[in-house]
């Protein structure tokens, strides 16, 4: 297991460890409440519960011997590859640019190449780690190395940085050798991307994979995207409409099949700004339909520009109107006695 990270917990104790505690819980489907680094009484519920399971005594106490436990059953079980140094925010040295070179080949980071694991390297290493079942601490362990080693050692020797020629190839797709055990499903979480995208540029007509097999795997531009990284209360909804964007294209994206979330948890949102738009204050008496009219556009788009979920309108609102053309141009509402000349008739 490495080196012992996370401390003895027990009932009224708060801290970045009980929401580790709480998300291996939930995964394991022993605690179904949000995340929030605070040991109540449904975490002691749930710790009792999955002690009994495991032949522990249920005391409700997170002892070295419950987290074994946990971990056995949350983290993915590879064999050590080799003895490497526990790395985190603020670690320095040739073992974080190491560490910097595989994230970038698998593309879970973009920054450049030093020795210094800053936020950045933090976010991608989270990030690697959720799509990997690995609790996404940020904190660079036995575990999270092997795994990265796994995934790194298995890409096609033309996809890695160093080896990259000078004259740029003519896709920017990596290639990855199926090994025993792969699935399309657990390839596209690994490299942020969709089954069907994999699916699509190898003309795959099926799932099923043979060990040895080489696929492409597509990347997705960075330029236009962010990373997010989750905080307690966040939704999909509420995320999406912080950012402009909406619930399925963050799915999409990030390749999620439900709506949750966990803390820590590092999301790719898009960034680019929505072009040909404008701002309109809603007025009493405006619906929906009347202003997709009045601007030659639909409902659907300006529910979908401004992520709304129902029809409902409050006085002072401000939305998001699409226009296929830049608005350069006034609305004037025709009154009773306007006349309208064409031509000679003037």
């Amino acid at each position: 297991m490495g080196e012992f990270m996370y401390q003895e917990l027990q009932y009224g104790m708060t801290g970045d460890d009980v929401k580790i505690l709480e998300e291996k819980l939930k995964r394991l489907g022993y605690y179904n409440a949000v995340i929030t680094g605070s040991f109540g009484r449904s975490v002691e519920e749930g710790v009792m519960a999955f002690q009994k399971q495991v032949g522990l005594d249920p005391t409700g106490i997170v002892t070295r011997q419950t987290w074994d436990a946990l971990n056995e059953y949350t983290e993915p079980q590879i064999a050590p590859i080799s003895l490497l140094p526990t790395l985190s925010l603020g670690s320095t040295g040739n073992y974080v640019s190491d560490l910097k070179t595989k994230l970038k080949a698998l593309l879970y980071y973009t920054g450049p190449i030093n020795d210094t694991f800053d936020l950045e390297t933090q976010n991608a290493v989270k990030r690697f780690q959720y799509n990997n079942d690995i609790t996404a601490s940020g904190v660079v362990n036995d575990t999270t190395w092997n795994v990265l080693n796994s995934l790194y050692g298995n890409l096609n020797p033309c996809a890695l940085p160093e080896d990259v020629p000078s004259t740029p190839p003519s896709d920017n797709n990596l290639t990855y050798t199926v090994q025993r055990g792969d699935t399309l499903y657990q390839i596209a979480r690994r490299f942020n991307t969709t089954v069907d995208a994999i699916k699509s540029l190898n003309n795959l007509t099926s799932d099923t994979l043979q060990i040895g097999q080489i696929l492409k795997i597509p990347t997705i531009e960075n330029e236009g995207y962010i990373s997010y990284t989750v905080q307690s209360g966040d939704t999909l909804y509420a995320i999406a409409r912080r950012y402009n964007t909406t619930v399925d294209e963050i799915k999409r994206l990030n390749n999620l099949t439900s709506n949750t979330l966990g803390i820590g948890q590092v999301l790719t949102l898009p960034t680019k700004s929505l072009e040909n738009t404008f701002d309109y204050v809603v007025q009493s008496g405006d619906t929906l339909y009347a202003i997709a009219r009045r601007y030659n556009t639909t409902v659907d788009s300006i529910k979908q520009v401004n992520n709304l979920t129902s029809n409902t309108l409050t006085i002072g609102q401000v939305l998001k109107i699409p226009t296929s053309n830049p608005v350069d141009y006034i609305t004037y509402m025709v009154q009773s006695g306007d006349r309208i000349f064409m031509g000679n008739n003037e």
